[in-house]
């Protein structure tokens, strides 16, 4: 996958993660034209108290987001959105067409054998760009 101008952006959006909520880290993370792959480990107990989050920078901010439950952020939903709103708004800015697949998915590894099987798909996800349902060029679809 030969990122344009916007993969970089997103690429370097996702790296940025952990300074942002410190009690993330990216292990692996492939940018696809119109998502990401990524194993993010979230280390976050229980008993820990809310953090300030530092904001991010200019092209990569979203504003921390609220819902009738109280406030939804520093949790895996937060951190998602967060991050497609920082690339969209860089994308937006810049007239750069672009759009996200509409969810995401997520998937709770449990043991070693798991973890390394699925950071294999990962970084083998380009080789397979050319059979995805969502690639436009795809004619098998």
């Amino acid at each position: 996958m030969v990122l344009n101008a916007l993969g970089e952006v997103a690429l370097e959006c996702f790296v940025q993660i952990p300074a942002h909520f410190p009690f993330v880290g990216v292990d692996t993370c492939i940018v696809m034209p119109n998502h990401v792959h990524s194993l993010m480990v979230i280390n976050k107990p229980h008993t820990q108290e809310t953090q300030n989050i530092a904001s991010l920078p200019p092209e990569c901010s979203s504003p921390i987001l609220s819902n009738q439950f109280g406030p939804q952020s520093q949790n895996l939903p937060s951190i998602v959105r967060g991050y497609k709103i920082g690339v969209s708004n860089y994308a937006r800015h810049r007239n750069i067409p672009f759009k996200w697949q509409a969810r995401y998915y997520d998937h709770i590894i449990r043991n070693e054998q798991e973890w390394n099987r699925t950071r294999e798909y990962i970084i083998t996800n380009p080789k397979r760009w050319d059979k995805d349902r969502e690639n436009p060029d795809n004619k098998g679809r």
